[in-house]
């Protein structure tokens, strides 16, 4: 499964205030695979997974825990 980060305008805006994630997923994924894959890649831990279905994607809102903050994860991977 492919997670790609969106970088948005709205995206980053989600990254500060709510601490969230956006990423581009394939249709057929679910939101716990989605939720154990960011975990694995990213070695943070996520309290909620929202999706959003537009086309033939799935957009995942990810938020993660408190103690892992967003703005890290997006630094580490080129988002901001």
């Amino acid at each position: 499964m492919a997670l790609i980060p969106i970088t948005t305008e709205k995206a980053v805006k989600l990254i500060e205030i709510e601490n969230t994630l956006i990423f581009q997923t394939d249709r057929k994924a679910r939101k716990e695979e989605i939720k154990k894959e960011v975990e694995e890649m990213f070695n943070v831990k996520v309290d909620k997974v929202r999706v959003l279905i537009r086309g033939n994607h799935k957009n995942a809102y990810v938020r993660l825990n408190k103690k892992n903050p967003a703005i890290d994860v997006a630094t580490k991977i080129g988002m901001i």
